[in-house]
């Protein structure tokens, strides 16, 4: 059985796009994967955060997990700043990183672009990251292309530290899904969806309202030429709902391009709208029944233990392959 590990930052509610192409994925792996999911707290402060939301945060995305279809008898469900082992690696992996290919990584060019004062951690948000994977001997890591880049310096990482010191970690496979893996903005199609958008118009937040959700869906960028039809290069907008609505009902977008010839952009907004609304109203309502709820602590309570019991182990063996610590006799 191969091992899968997936980590989010509490940095605000999902996303309709996290959701397609992340979250629903992930129920599917979990079947026949031994799979952690992460909570990943530390890389969240990256940046300045208000420790009120930011619990908050915690709490919410650990119930979007649970109510997305997450089991915690199958997989592990945990909050990274609970497994003391993600920052002891973190450290190792930056011991093993140079600064030349971290200050490649496009997220700290971006992220640091035209500011005074960058943290450091921006700039060693990479190692951390990859030591959340290496951690777990993970073989496979589903990310989007946006984290690809980090993916390959963590195997690259892994590899440095097996050919310097001794040969203990799994060099990880990325896996980007095929479908739902770049759900794009309603308001600007040719940029991902994404949950720190400025225009609230260009996100569905997991926990919208139906009546919200309709609405965004009804604004939604599309083109002049009012015909349905699937083309990424001329029609962004429209080939963006196309792929929200297939990955909502399970439509092929053939079937939909069939459904909708010859009908207005106003009647396929609309039924878009109440196929996302419909597929996110469950998952809202668990969600709501989970983030106060002692439940929710215990199956986080139960995901650290679980975690600290195979993080520590990994650890050990990196610290003694770099001679830290006393030799037990």
């Amino acid at each position: 059985m191969k091992t899968v590990f997936s980590g989010i930052q509490p940095s605000g509610t999902l996303t309709l796009g996290n959701y397609l192409g992340a979250l629903q994925h992930f129920v599917g792996l979990q079947e026949d994967h031994r799979c952690f999911f992460c909570i990943v707290d530390q890389h969240a402060v990256t940046v300045p955060q208000d420790k009120l939301k930011l619990r908050h945060n915690i709490r919410s995305l650990a119930a979007l997990y649970l109510a997305a279809g997450i089991d915690p008898q199958k997989s592990t469900l945990f909050i990274q700043s609970e497994v003391p082992a993600h920052a002891q690696l973190g450290w190792i992996m930056q011991c093993t990183a140079y600064i030349g290919e971290l200050e490649r990584m496009t997220q700290f060019k971006d992220k640091s672009a035209g500011k005074e004062a960058v943290s450091a951690a921006l700039l060693t948000y990479p190692p951390l990251m990859a030591a959340d994977i290496l951690l777990y001997s993970t073989d496979i890591v589903p990310v989007g292309e946006d984290q690809k880049q980090h993916l390959e310096l963590t195997r690259d990482l892994a590899e440095r530290f097996n050919y310097k010191y001794n040969d203990i970690f799994t060099v990880p496979e990325v896996q980007i899904p095929k479908v739902g893996a770049r759900i794009m903005s309603l308001q600007n199609p040719l940029k991902k969806m994404s949950k720190s958008d400025e225009n609230q118009k260009g996100f569905i937040s997991m926990l919208d309202d139906d009546n919200t959700i309709i609405k965004k869906l009804k604004s939604a960028v599309t083109d002049s030429e009012n015909e349905i039809r699937f083309d990424r290069e001329n029609k962004p907008g429209v080939s963006n709902l196309m792929s929200i609505f297939s990955l909502a009902t399970g439509k092929s977008l053939q079937v939909i391009e069939k459904e909708y010839h010859g009908k207005g952009y106003g009647d396929f907004k609309q039924d878009v709208g109440e196929a996302v609304a419909d597929l996110l109203r469950p998952v809202r309502e668990r969600h709501n029944e989970l983030i106060e709820s002692a439940e929710l602590d215990d199956i986080l309570d139960e995901g650290a233990d679980r975690a600290n019991q195979s993080a520590i182990k990994m650890l050990k063996k990196a610290e003694r392959a770099l001679g830290l610590g006393r030799k037990k006799r």
